[in-house]
């Protein structure tokens, strides 16, 4: 007879060991490593394996197991008995007539959101992603804001929606080029600095040189103004900083942005002062949306140059994008060009966002989904349901 078969796995794995994750794709290199190990896959090479996966992954954009062929027959054959590759379903995918992709992405029962690829614009196309469904600000310009927090998603999710935009755009393997996809911005659903984690793990993922290849210096997040997370975003990170500012006031600010209750301007800029490596090459964006009759007088353009003083900023001004039963107009387009000039002549970089998107509510602002949240008793009821249904 002849000998046993070997194989590197130990299948005998303990009864209470950690379960398994259903899919790989988009898990960090650690959670990768992790997952081999729990699966049974020797510690001594866990590494290695989990450095394979990364490649087929995030790399090349493999969906299959049977075509990562410096992995041996056997272990594709258990890999694939024990793991997907599968992304989050798309419930809806939207093209604007101006090019703009939306994507409707299903994370979990009763668990959706938005993630916006904005094509190129001077060879720079952006994909917005989320990183919570729902929100807790409430800012009141905000569509996204109108929905309560579901939850935070995982930095999985996270790079998930990236690797859906890939996946619609052809944009395998990673490094192609003239590729489309050049920059990653958190700025969809949600305040990344309260899921900081899982945007950390993320953006290690999205800049691996080895898999996914997105320079940490095309990633930008940003923050409504948590102060005290600022800091620790570009330490942990090196990730560029944008901050929805929208106010030059307290007063105003308080009210568009209410987060500013918490941590009024002086605070926000001693933060955003305190910022890893900020010089004329590594800039603030600062967004400000223009609303009719409340932000955009002279005066308070004047009064925002006051405000970045010592900031290397530029500030993209954003023509208010309308949602259903908004309280708010966009400023007259004359208004919003006499403002950027009064920037501009104090030596800052003011681009006028064009806006994208708007006839798929795509645009800054616009993103909400149907999620709601539910009880942990409606979640494991609607969770049995889906898995008879499967069944």
């Amino acid at each position: 007879m002849g000998q046993p078969m070997k194989t590197e796995l130990d299948l005998s794995r303990r009864p209470d060991a950690p379960a398994l994750p259903a899919s790989l794709a988009g898990l960090s290199l650690p959670a990768l490593k992790q997952a081999m190990l729990d699966f049974g896959v020797a510690e001594t090479q866990t590494g290695m394996r989990a450095k394979q996966l990364r490649r087929w992954l995030h790399h090349i954009g493999t969906r299959e197991f049977a075509d990562m062929t410096d992995l041996s027959k056997e272990l594709r054959a258990e890999l694939t008995h024990a793991f997907t590759l599968d992304r989050p379903d798309i419930t809806e995918h939207k093209v604007s007539v101006d090019g703009t992709q939306k994507w409707l992405v299903r994370f979990a029962p009763g668990v959706e959101g938005e993630s916006v690829y904005i094509p190129a614009v001077s060879k720079t196309g952006a994909l917005c992603v989320s990183s919570q469904v729902g929100c807790t600000l409430n800012c009141t310009f905000c569509h996204t804001g109108t929905q309560k927090l579901v939850r935070n998603l995982t930095a999985q999710e996270i790079v998930s929606q990236v690797m859906i935009a890939r996946d619609g755009l052809g944009e395998w393997p990673a490094s192609a080029e003239g590729r489309q996809l050049t920059n990653i911005v958190f700025m969809g659903m949600g305040e990344p600095l309260y899921n900081l984690d899982n945007v950390a793990e993320a953006i290690d993922t999205l800049s691996d040189g080895e898999g996914m290849c997105i320079g940490r210096r095309r990633i930008t997040v940003s923050t409504a103004g948590i102060a005290p997370k600022i800091p620790e975003l570009g330490a942990r990170t090196g990730a560029m900083l944008a901050i929805s500012l929208h106010a030059v006031r307290d007063d105003l600010r308080d009210e568009l942005v209410p987060i500013n209750r918490k941590y009024d301007l002086q605070t926000l800029f001693e933060a955003i002062r305190a910022y890893p490596g900020l010089n004329n090459s590594k800039r603030v964006t600062f967004e400000y949306v223009m609303l009719k009759g409340i932000n955009d007088s002279p005066a308070e353009a004047h009064d925002l140059v006051k405000l970045l003083k010592g900031v290397p900023a530029k500030i993209n001004l954003i023509p208010f994008n309308p949602w259903p039963n908004s309280p708010y107009e966009c400023s007259d387009w004359n208004v919003i060009e006499a403002f950027a000039a009064i920037v501009n002549r104090a030596g800052y970089a003011s681009p006028i966002r064009t806006p994208r998107g708007r006839d798929i509510f795509a645009a800054c602002g616009q993103l909400r989904s149907e999620s709601i949240k539910k009880s942990a008793a409606e979640k494991r009821r609607e969770a049995l349901a889906e898995q008879a249904a499967q069944s």
